[in-house]
């Protein structure tokens, strides 16, 4: 199941931009496994990507492409993470930069890797080898969709997102996909997200985007508080939007920054739309915190409650385990009389115990919902952060449980 209608945008093409889909058989025969991302010269390219230390070779081998040329082509795989699996892993991740390369004429620095699937597997080097020339053959700007499908692994459907905003006078164009459904506390799930425009923006201005936006959007989202260890979010820039070079300074940035911020939420939200077994979308507003990390402590710890997730799952208004989970994120010197716990717009907590106008009845009303927000004022200061959760279900255990079978 998954929260929501799910249908993709119309997506807007992006010039400087291309996609080519193929069929490697990686995990599965005929699926649409493979996608090559095609960028003009002098495209642009920022990320960031998973901090979990067992960290995929595609991973480690993107990062250092980056730090040495402008890329030029990235290539996605699924079905296989490529993770776990040592020297090998790398010489194989190294092998396909290395055949694209070779295909598309340019040097071997100039492709990034991802990949995500099953870890510990080696992965299907000739495989993708092979489809490669399939992918490349059909690059073209408007495959967006089938991208998206592309890059599935437990998800139900796929994910996007499309805006054109006025920048300089001329229209830019933001066009994005993202997967993941499973294995989510990116912390940076399994999850993949790939942003691009053809606004021409500064270097370290990209990085800057690309950092805080995915901070808080895909930073705040979390299925089952495991961190994959294959997370990747990269923003391209293909600059052939016609204007001036955008910098920090640019009156039009806050116009560009808002589209690009719509655009990764959305991204972000369509993840946990789609959590693995899901059948509720759960925001967890913490505000009057005293700083933004005890703001997190409080947000995660109930987010990742299996005790709250089963009980939004059953749609069960039991407000004694959101109290529990508050009490123990480790808040030093809470006042409990001070704080009070909402569900939607009605208040469960006040004066240290069940409110006194809170009914079993306002709270089913609540919890019926497919989309719910729990609020905590913690009443200390002025910091607010929102974490992007979902329930558990009998669905969840079954889909890990038979996840290689």
């Amino acid at each position: 199941m998954a929260v929501g209608p799910g249908t993709l945008p119309e997506f807007f093409p992006v010039p400087g931009i291309r996609l080519g889909i193929a069929s490697a058989g990686i995990k599965k025969p005929g699926r649409k496994d493979l996608v090559v991302f095609e960028l003009a010269p002098g495209s642009r390219v920022a990320g960031i990507f998973t901090r979990n230390q067992f960290c995929a070779a595609p991973v480690t081998l993107s990062r250092r492409h980056l730090s040495l040329a402008s890329p030029r082509y990235l290539l996605i795989n699924t079905g296989n993470a490529n993770a776990g699996t040592g020297a090998q892993g790398m010489e194989d991740a190294i092998a396909c930069c290395r055949a694209l390369a070779d295909q598309a004429s340019i040097s071997m620095e100039e492709v990034l890797p991802f990949s995500t699937g099953v870890i510990g597997e080696p992965l299907p080097v000739t495989k993708i080898v092979n489809a490669l020339p399939q992918a490349l053959e059909a690059v073209s700007g408007d495959r967006w969709a089938e991208a998206a499908s592309g890059i599935m692994t437990t998800d139900t459907r796929p994910k996007g997102a499309s805006r054109q905003v006025e920048v300089n006078g001329r229209t830019v164009t933001i066009s994005g996909i993202s997967k993941g459904a499973g294995m989510i506390r990116p912390n940076m799930a399994t999850m993949l997200g790939f942003i691009a425009t053809d606004a021409l923006i500064a270097p370290d201005l990209l990085q800057s985007l690309a950092s805080g936006l995915g901070e808080k959007s895909f930073n705040r989202i979390t299925i089952d508080g495991d961190t994959s260890t294959n997370d990747a979010c990269m923003l391209m820039a293909s600059g052939q939007y016609g204007g001036p070079e955008i910098t920090a300074d640019s009156p039009d940035l806050a116009a560009l920054r808002d589209a690009l911020e719509q655009v990764y939420l959305e991204l972000a939200h369509a993840i946990v739309r789609d959590g693995e077994g899901a059948t509720k979308f759960v925001t967890i507003d913490v505000s009057g915190a005293a700083s933004q990390q005890e703001a997190l402590d409080v947000a995660y710890t109930v987010a990742h409650s299996p005790l709250v997730k089963t009980a939004l799952y059953a749609s069960d208004p039991n407000w004694g385990r959101i109290l529990a989970a508050v009490g123990r994120a480790g808040v030093s010197g809470l006042d409990l009389n001070a704080l009070e716990i909402y569900l939607g717009d009605v208040c469960l907590v006040r004066h240290g115990g069940r409110a006194e106008d809170y009914s079993e009845e306002r709270g089913q009303a609540v919890m019926d919902r497919e989309e719910i927000t729990i609020a905590i004022d913690l009443k200390r200061g002025d910091v607010r952060e929102t974490v992007w959760t979902c329930d558990f279900s009998h669905n969840y255990v079954t889909i890990n449980a038979e996840y290689r079978t």
